[in-house]
């Protein structure tokens, strides 16, 4: 049998840190303690108590101190100690060490102080802090580089911002570990500007910038939106070779997506020879903050096409953009990957399910998402409080924000908590209790009612007919009306019938934004229901002179992964003779079922298909026909259309819903329509 010697020993035992192998750590112990004498030697001893902190492994590494002679620990055993408590995360237990050490006269050096102040910063004690910089002042350690560097940095975590900057002033040497930390808390504290005037500096003393002090820089500015200085440094850091370096790429990525360039962003990404996961989670999540949804997936489906492992921040990035494009199929199969990467228990992840099934109108299964959460956040229960308000479950709503509230949750509601809340109570015709949340908000929970608030209990008001009220509200109101409130209160006339209130409210929506024909089209409307034909046509000819044009209106529908779209009159779909068939057989079913179509609207619509003269050939009506013929029975038929649902729409879909027996759920640009049972969620208040 071949033995080896000590200094071999040790070094397997450090290959075992390494390649972070517990198996070869306590195999080549295992043969220490065979071949050599107990007490072993105490660089063995040290290298082992190393290996088992590294590794996190505390009870071993504890057990290999305690057969240690006191005697033989010095410094660098209680170090190696502190250093992987520290290192994985255990920081009170790595102060524990630090007075059992204190307790045996053991002097710590300048490799232990900046793991105590790394501790302090993560526990975020600044008391202790101050008592380790004391220890470190008087025992001469504090003048060390790295050691000044970690106070530093442990006084800008902890919030001391005059100790930091003090602390930073009396360091005799600053090396680029210091500048990089001065940057870098200078970002996190929300302080940008003092970023960029320490780079310049740093760049005045002769210092040359790494990776991470360019990544920090970008950090400033993407949080500035200083688009001519990042760029700037995009040239800076294409002269000093670093544009070959995947994290400063995956920091332009970055920055170029906050200030809106995605073009840029996208150009970067494209540039990056070998894209790391930061790389893919970077684009998916830019693409989905500039409200490319399309792309976000797009960009998501080519990184698992390139064998990249979904983590918890690219799956909540594509859910959201899921939710974005109402794209239910795909959002299933991305909570499927979640599932088996084992990331749905994700709090940011469950939460974005949560949304994600909202958003699409699936809210029983945005519920059982809910359900399953092993913890939430306030995003989820918003999220959950949000879907009900959208579904028209305005009762489901508000009983989850009294279980949100009550003793046995004690979550403390937020701005958006509040704004779902009061929507769902204007959904479920809730006056007097939508009344009393909006009167309570500042007193009960701190928050001061915003735009958002306002345009609720516009709406709340409205839709309950008081219409004149919620007009002497909005004159009442403490802060300027927004495009949302005049929103609200002109489709309130539009669905009581009040023209000259309507006009009213009209024209401050063409004040604030003069160039939105949905506004423009409302009010024709409004004056075409009322008879008043004349005022009908003028708003229309107003539109044209001002050069006003209404978007065209289009409906799709998802099916086995694939989109179809559809215009009114739409003729050009592969199944085009069965959907006529379709649309011919449910005109002669709903006739025979009572329904009159209602051709106001083919003149007076909400797109350009009121100029068709017949509204049995609306967007929506041909995807709905499609949906019948290629979606399986009892499966919910799903339609997202760009402008508001047509009204002659709305009423046909109340009949086929009870005649095919089908569930029916359009998502306009305005809300959701859950049509069942010749019923819809929305009480046809749309």
């Amino acid at each position: 049998m071949s033995f080896y010697a000590p200094n071999s020993l040790a070094t397997l035992i450090e290959s075992a840190v390494s390649t972070h192998s517990s198996s070869l750590g306590r195999t080549v112990h295992a043969y220490v303690i065979r071949t050599l004498a107990i007490p072993l030697p105490t660089f063995l001893s040290n290298h082992l108590i190393n290996m088992y902190s590294k590794l996190d492994l505390p009870n071993s590494a504890q057990l290999v101190l305690q057969l240690t002679p006191v005697s033989s620990r010095s410094v660098v055993t209680w170090t190696a100690l502190i250093a992987g408590h520290v290192q994985n995360r255990r920081f009170t237990s790595a102060f524990l060490h630090f007075t059992n050490m204190c307790r045996e006269c053991v002097r710590p050096n300048d490799f232990t102080f900046p793991c105590l102040f790394k501790a302090v910063a993560s526990l975020h004690a600044p008391v202790t802090g101050k008592q380790v910089h004391a220890l470190a002042l008087k025992s001469g350690q504090i003048h060390d580089v790295f050691v000044g560097c970690s106070a530093f940095d442990m006084y800008s975590k902890t919030g001391l911002k005059e100790e930091a900057k003090k602390m930073f002033e009396e360091m005799p040497e600053r090396n680029l570990a210091t500048w990089n930390a001065y940057i870098s808390n200078a970002v996190l504290g929300g302080q940008p500007r003092d970023g960029v005037h320490g780079f310049i500096e740093f760049r005045r003393v002769g210092g040359e910038p790494n990776s991470i002090t360019f990544c920090a820089f970008l950090n400033a500015c993407s949080d500035g939106l200083w688009l001519e200085l990042g760029r700037q440094l995009h040239g800076f850091v294409i002269r000093s070779g670093f544009d070959g370096n995947v994290s400063v790429c995956n920091g332009l990525v970055d920055f170029y997506g906050k200030c809106r360039e995605v073009d840029c962003a996208e150009l970067v990404f494209d540039g990056i020879s070998e894209k790391n996961v930061v790389s893919w989670c970077t684009v998916v999540a830019i693409c989905m903050q500039n409200d490319e949804e399309e792309k976000a997936c797009e960009m998501f489906l080519r990184a698992r096409k390139e064998g990249v492992e979904p983590t918890d921040f690219m799956v909540s990035s594509v859910l959201s953009a899921c939710a974005g494009i109402a794209g239910l199929e795909l959002g299933r199969s991305v909570h499927a990957l979640a599932v088996k990467a084992c990331v749905e228990g994700n709090v940011f992840v469950g939460s974005a399910l949560v949304d994600m099934y909202g958003k699409c109108g699936s809210v029983d299964d945005s519920e059982q998402a809910f359900n399953e959460m092993p913890e939430r956040n306030l995003v989820c229960w918003n999220a959950m409080i949000g879907g009900y308000a959208h579904q028209g479950q305005a009762s489901k709503a508000l009983a989850l924000f009294e279980e949100m509230t009550s003793e046995r949750c004690e979550v403390v509601p937020n701005y958006v908590t509040l704004v779902c809340v009061l929507s769902a109570c204007s959904r479920a015709g809730e006056v007097k209790m939508g009344m009393e949340i909006f009167e309570s908000m500042k007193g009960k929970y701190g928050i001061k009612p915003g735009a958002e608030h306002y345009a609720c209990i516009v709406d709340l008001l409205a839709r309950a007919g008081m219409v004149d009220l919620a007009y002497e509200f909005i004159k009442e109101m403490p802060i300027r009306p927004t495009i949302s409130i005049w929103g609200a209160l002109l489709n309130a006339c539009r669905v009581h019938g009040r023209p000259e209130l309507g006009k009213i409210s009209a024209d401050n929506l063409f004040k604030l934004d003069p160039r939105d024909s949905g506004n423009h089209v409302l009010l024709s409307n409004l004056f075409a229901s009322a008879g008043r034909w004349e005022e009908a046509d003028l708003v229309r000819k107003e539109m044209k002179v001002v050069g006003i044009k209404k978007g065209a209106g289009c409906s799709w529908i998802t099916v086995k992964n694939r989109v179809h779209i559809f215009q009114a009159k739409d003729t050009s779909h592969e199944r085009n003779s069965e959907i006529q068939a379709m649309l011919a057989k449910l005109r002669r079913e709903m006739k025979a079922a009572g329904y009159v179509p209602d051709t106001n609207f083919a003149l007076y619509d909400l797109e350009e298909e009121e100029k068709m003269t017949e509204v049995g050939y609306h967007s929506e009506k041909i995807a709905l026909a499609f949906g019948l013929i290629a979606i399986p029975p009892g499966v919910p038929i799903r339609i997202t259309k760009n402008l508001r649902i047509c009204g002659d729409c709305h009423s046909a879909f109340k009949f086929i819903s009870g005649i095919a027996g089908r569930e029916i759920i359009v998502r306009d640009n305005n809300r959701f329509h859950r049509f069942k049972d010749g019923h819809c969620s929305c009480r046809d208040y749309w």
